[in-house]
């Protein structure tokens, strides 16, 4: 049995940027995080046994200073905050940032806004919450939905697959043919790489363990990309999710990992499944020794 990495997998560099500020803030005060940091369990124990409070809104804030996770938040959302005397500490993805200043530009430019993402995704809430108005899509009913304007501007959430993405787009541009159509790509090349990547490794294996969070959404999206390529992937958070039984037949298992699965796990899943494939030789051979 052999087990491959994907050539790019787990945390991203706006993740450990994100959990590394969190630390130093906590370090010198006590620091509250206004929704997960980032959608990782483990790393979520990690920061509660350094005392970091989460809370859902600053109403319910235990402490002075705030952090905004790595999703971002609306300028509405912060000024909120500060206005009940919080200092707001920012752990923003750069590249989050940037979606930002791109739905921002296309408003300003006259384009109605529409983000290709998930409506309850917290990237997507505050990209869209400054808006007075806007449209977010993820299907082609969603698509069909949509009334005709003049000039659409299209940005994304930053974790969406770039395929779908441009499918949708696509799909606009026929539906309004009429309309002026920008479309600003603010996918980040972390998902693009790991996307790319997942892909190339699950046309090379008989099963895929893809290892993330349960409520990451980037990670679901690699179990979908993978399946479209190999009919067994498993979607764990950990080793104690792995099931023997999952590779009795097999050659080949690719491993990937969302961007918020920190190295340590990747490390201990894949130790977990080299156990498992010593212990299926040994007994193979025990099977061989009593058969002659």
């Amino acid at each position: 049995m052999r087990i491959l990495r994907a050539s790019h997998l787990g945390m991203c560099f706006g993740v450990r940027d994100a959990i590394a500020l969190a630390q130093a803030e906590a370090a010198r005060q006590p620091l509250t995080i206004l929704g997960e940091l980032v959608h990782n369990e483990a790393v979520l124990a990690d920061l509660r046994a350094r005392g970091i409070r989460f809370a859902s809104q600053p109403a319910t804030a235990e402490t002075d200073t705030v952090m905004v996770t790595a999703h971002g938040a609306s300028e509405a959302a912060k000024s909120r905050a500060r206005e009940r005397g919080l200092n707001v500490v920012e752990a923003t993805c750069p590249l989050v940032h940037v979606a930002h200043r791109a739905v921002l530009a296309l408003v300003r430019d006259g384009f109605h806004p529409v983000i290709i993402g998930k409506r309850d995704h917290v990237e997507v809430r505050g990209l869209t919450e400054d808006l007075v108005e806007c449209d977010i899509v993820l299907t082609e009913a969603d698509v069909a939905a949509l009334r005709e304007r003049p000039r659409f501007g299209i940005a994304a959430q930053t974790t969406q697959p770039i395929e779908r993405v441009r499918q949708l787009v696509a799909l606009i541009r026929a539906r309004f043919p009429q309309s002026e159509v920008r479309f600003v790509d603010t996918v980040c090349q972390p998902t693009k790489q790991r996307q790319t990547a997942a892909e190339e490794l699950a046309r090379q294996c008989d099963v895929v363990v893809v290892i993330g969070g349960a409520h990451s959404n980037n990670t679901r999206e690699l179990v979908a990309t993978c399946a479209r390529q190999c009919p067994r992937v498993h979607h764990v958070q950990g080793l104690a999710d792995l099931r023997p039984e999952w590779f009795a037949d097999v050659e080949t298992i690719g491993l990937t990992a969302g961007t918020s699965t920190p190295d340590t796990t990747i490390d201990a899943v894949e130790q977990s499944l080299w156990r498992m494939a010593a212990q299926r030789e040994s007994h193979l051979v025990s099977s061989a020794h009593l058969a002659a």
